[in-house]
C-alpha cells in the first residue's frame, strides 16, 4: 500500500503529447510580479525568461489570474503535510533519502489537491527564438535539515529516474529542451527551511552563453514559518567550490607554509587574498541584487507611464 500510494503521484513522464495537463502556452506580455508570494498549491513551474533584454531565472505563476512571472528570492514554496507519503518498501525507491515506511514529504509529478505542483518550462517566446536547442539546468548546492531528491517516473510505472540528489556531488545538471514543460517528483526526508540554488544557463544561436543563478525557497511542512523561508540568508556558491568542495575552506598545507616561509608577511598575504575574495562577494551580491533593482524599477515605470496613459 505504500509503494501504491507513492507510486500514483508520479503520473506520466513529462511529455505534453502524453498529458494533456502539460500543455501550455506562454504570451510574450506576461507581467513579472514584484509582490512576495507563497504558493502552496496549483500549478507553478520555473523557467528563464528575457526581462528588458536580460536573461532571468524566474518563476512562472500560473494560479494567479492572468499568470505572472516571479523573482525567486520574494517567492516561497511551502510543501504542506498534504505533500506527505511514505516511502515504498520496494527495491526500485532505495534511492529515496529515507527508510521503507518512513513519511516524507513529495511534491508529486502529476498535480494532486492541497499541494503546490511545481515544475520548470522553457516556453518563454524570447527564450525559444535565441537558445540553440535547450537549456540546462543546474543544481549547485541544497541547505535544509535534511535531504533533497527529485525523479521522474514513467506513466507506464518502469523504474524511477533520479535526476536531483543533495546527497551526491555538484554540480548536477539536467539537460532541458525548447519549448519543454515538465514536472517531477521532489521529496524532501525532514521538514523545515530548504534553500536550493539552481542555474539555468544556454548557449544561443548568435554562439554567446547566457546564465543565471538563483535561489529557491521552500518551507516544508505546516509547521515550518514561511517568513523564516523568505528571509533566509544564503551566500551563492562560488564556481571553483561546485568541481573543489574544499575550495572554499583556508585549512591544509597553506597554513603550514605560511609558517615555514616568513611568519607575519605571509599571514599577511593570507589577509589580504581573503579580504580580497570577500571584497569580490559582496560585489558579486551588490551587481546581483542591482540587476533585480533595475529590472523591478522598469516594470513599475511601465506601470505608471501606462496608468498616466490611462488618465
Amino acid at each position: 500500500m505504500a509503494a501504491a500510494a507513492l507510486l500514483v503521484v508520479t503520473g506520466p513522464a513529462s511529455s505534453a503529447a502524453d498529458d494533456p495537463d502539460l500543455e501550455q502556452e506562454i504570451d510574450s506580455d506576461q507581467e513579472v510580479s514584484t509582490e512576495t508570494a507563497v504558493l502552496d498549491d496549483g500549478h507553478v513551474d520555473m523557467g528563464p525568461r528575457y526581462v528588458d533584454d536580460e536573461w532571468t531565472f524566474l518563476i512562472h505563476d500560473d494560479t494567479a489570474e492572468p499568470p505572472v512571472w516571479r523573482w525567486m528570492e520574494d517567492t516561497v514554496f511551502q510543501v504542506s503535510d498534504a505533500a506527505r507519503l511514505a516511502v515504498p518498501d520496494n527495491d526500485a525507491y532505495a534511492f529515496l533519502p529515507a527508510e521503507p515506511g518512513t513519511e516524507v514529504h513529495v511534491v508529486p509529478q502529476a498535480q494532486q489537491p492541497g499541494v503546490v505542483w511545481l515544475g520548470w518550462n522553457t516556453q518563454d517566446p524570447a527564450v525559444m527564438e535565441t537558445v540553440d536547442r535547450g537549456v540546462t539546468l543546474r543544481l549547485r548546492r541544497v541547505e535544509g535539515p535534511g535531504e533533497m531528491v527529485m525523479f521522474l517516473q514513467s506513466g507506464d510505472l518502469g523504474d524511477p529516474e533520479p535526476l536531483w540528489d543533495s546527497r551526491e556531488e555538484y554540480p548536477q545538471d539536467v539537460w532541458v529542451e525548447n519549448n519543454t514543460h515538465t514536472h517531477a517528483n521532489w521529496v524532501f526526508s525532514e521538514p523545515g527551511v530548504y534553500l536550493v540554488e539552481v542555474e539555468a544557463t544556454a548557449d544561443l544561436v548568435t554562439g554567446e552563453t547566457e546564465s543565471a543563478v538563483e535561489v529557491m525557497r521552500l518551507a516544508v511542512g505546516n509547521e515550518t514559518s514561511t517568513d523564516e523561508a523568505l528571509n533566509a540568508e544564503y551566500v551563492l556558491t562560488q564556481d571553483a567550490a561546485l568541481d573543489d568542495p574544499g575550495a572554499e575552506s583556508g585549512d591544509g598545507e597553506a597554513s603550514g607554509d605560511a609558517e615555514d616561509t616568513g611568519g607575519g608577511v605571509a599571514t599577511g598575504l593570507l589577509i589580504a587574498v581573503a579580504g580580497g575574495v570577500a571584497l569580490l562577494i559582496a560585489l558579486a551580491v551588490v551587481v546581483f541584487r542591482g540587476r533585480r533593482a533595475k529590472a523591478r524599477a522598469a516594470e513599475l515605470s511601465a506601470a505608471e507611464a501606462s496608468s498616466e496613459r490611462a488618465r
